[in-house]
């Protein structure tokens, strides 16, 4: 028995009602002395990411109890970004982040759970079971549930994103009917969450980089049998930290949230993870903001050539090693802090002891520090008068490092997808997509689809997108995301008209709109700001709480 985490709801002769219904769902006596586990399933059965988590979270269960806990099951919920996007439903792919966080603070507190295991998949499962993990303060491990295999359509290699850059082709002209439904039919083959370094696989990276969970967590595949023996393990490892009591906010300390910062970089992971990053440090009582990413991107090389700008998927991780060799590797190139404590109960340089690294002469994946994708990191900080608040760019460096064009301006992601079908996207325009941030949407959503189809219709390098919204993590080509104030807010991205002229300059980190100060002044004093689009329900409790996207579009402070 664990002395210190013993139940004492059950030996509380004044809770008779608590006793009863303990037994009543199956516990013995000797059960009523063990610590009690909570375990959180995001798994349902509409979304390639979550189908399987249902399963995973029996295995935990199992093991669980073999190391004479009481594990016990219960659910919150997923939104799907893949099946979302593109429509009103994204809205809530951000928004769902904060419900899974209060659901689990819910059920934990409410049944006095001693300690907790998520088993998430999809993209704000993961930053919305961590944000719950902090705000708890209770040992915790996080089991992701690992990336889909690939998906093939003659010959070519396909994933998620290639559903929607085929939308784009297919309005081009460039692509057969047969070959887009062909793309569309086998472009996700199985369960397993988006298998590029898209948010999902991003987080995972991060999580398992700040010591959340257990190493190689972020890199085995769904289907992958070491996926059942990561859930075996986390029964071992929850009583570990029940028995040492390390709790969360033992491990998300400052360095560990460097440690994170320094693999999404090298990863070439999602713009995402800035919003979820900032949010889960805030909750654990770190200090991170927006300029942390830019320090971290001007010293952090980009290593992995993984789509979206490169070649290849999270499976292709596992294959050369996984992340604890990409770990292993930064390690010893004094990239990372090794004394960070994680869920093991060792630290991160104890983990990666007996770690090989890449072998950079038989793959390319992982590149070496002298031969990188890219000598500095993909994330962009941008400050302007388009965003005095900052904004957010991922820039590979193969759109260029600066664009100047003409504003097209679209108020919805709507308006820009008949403005598109109508051909009023050309060479040279700066898109601008507003009213689509955390408050005017409300919900901040993604625009997945509108770049996919920029890129798709052959207009990646000749087109710059730039919107009060976010981008998956599979967006790429000229974009900034995040811009603050939003425009809701009467940020000057509201004041912007067809034609203006925009400069986007990453080297500088600049983002402006060229033209003068009493021209914006004059376009504000004539500005209404517009009614909420929603008036009540989740959306517009949402758009009441939430803080801007440079403080991670967090709901819970005052």
């Amino acid at each position: 028995m664990l002395n210190k985490y013993s139940r004492t709801v059950t030996q509380d002769p004044t809770l008779p009602a608590s006793q009863a219904m303990l037994y009543g769902i199956g516990l013995s006596e000797a059960d009523m002395k063990k610590a009690q586990v909570g375990i959180v399933s995001t798994g349902f059965d509409g979304n390639p990411c979550n189908m399987h988590l249902n399963e995973l979270a029996h295995h935990v269960k199992s093991a669980v109890w073999d190391n004479e806990l009481v594990g016990l099951v219960f659910h919150t919920i997923g939104v799907s970004d893949g099946i979302s996007n593109g429509t009103e439903g994204m809205r809530y792919s951000l928004v769902s982040r904060e419900i899974i966080a209060d659901s689990i603070e819910a059920v934990c507190n409410a049944q006095h759970y001693d300690a907790l295991i998520a088993v998430v998949g999809c993209d704000k499962n993961m930053p919305g079971a961590l944000i719950a993990m902090a705000r708890l303060n209770r040992p915790a491990v996080m089991v992701y549930g690992g990336t889909i295999a690939s998906g093939n359509w003659k010959g070519r290699k396909l994933n998620i994103v290639s559903a929607f850059e085929a939308y784009g082709e297919r309005q081009a002209g460039k692509i057969s009917d047969e070959d887009y439904q062909g793309i569309i039919r086998n472009a996700c083959p199985g369960p397993g969450a988006c298998g590029g370094m898209y948010t999902a696989n991003t987080m995972a990276s991060a999580i398992e980089a700040l010591g959340m969970s257990l190493p190689y967590s972020a890199s085995t595949p769904a289907r992958n049998s070491r996926k059942t023996d990561e859930c075996r393990a986390a029964g071992k490892a929850i009583y570990e930290l029940l028995k040492k009591d390390i709790k969360p906010r033992d491990i998300l300390t400052r360095k560990a949230f460097e440690n994170a910062l320094t693999v999404v970089i090298a990863l070439g992971g999602s713009t995402n993870a800035v919003l979820h990053l900032i949010a889960m440090a805030r909750t654990a009582g770190v200090k991170l903001t927006l300029d942390d990413f830019q320090h971290f991107s001007d010293r952090v090389p980009v290593l992995a050539d993984l789509k979206p700008s490169g070649k290849y998927l999270m499976e292709d991780v596992h294959a050369v090693g996984g992340l604890p060799a990409v770990m292993k590797y930064l390690l010893d190139q004094n990239f990372l802090h090794g004394d960070c404590l994680t869920v093991t109960g060792k630290t991160l340089s104890e983990n990666l002891k007996n770690i090989s690294t890449p072998d950079f002469d038989r793959q390319d994946v992982i590149r070496p520090v002298n031969n990188p994708v890219s000598p500095q990191g993909h994330i962009r900080i941008l400050y302007g008068n388009l965003a005095q608040e900052g904004a957010v760019a991922k820039i590979s460096g193969k759109e260029g490092r600066k664009f100047t064009g003409t504003a097209r301006v679209f108020n919805s992601e709507a308006d820009f997808a008949q403005g598109f079908q109508q051909g009023k996207i050309r060479s040279g325009d700066v898109v601008v997509i507003r009213y689509v941030g955390p408050k005017g949407a409300p919900g901040m959503p993604e625009m997945l689809k509108p770049t996919s189809a920029i890129v798709g219709a052959g207009l990646g390098s000749s087109v710059a997108l730039i919107t009060d919204g976010r981008f998956s993590g599979g967006t790429h080509g000229f974009v900034v995301g995040h811009i603050t104030p939003e425009a809701a807010d009467g940020g000057n991205l509201a004041l912007v008209c067809d034609g203006d002229p925009i400069e986007i300059d990453a080297d500088k980190r600049t983002i402006q709109v060229l033209i003068s100060e009493e021209e914006l002044q004059r376009r504000r004093a004539i500005w209404k700001k517009p009614e909420p689009l929603v008036t009540n329900g989740v959306l517009a409790k949402y758009a009441r709480q939430v803080k801007s996207a440079t403080l991670g579009c967090i709901t819970d402070e005052a």
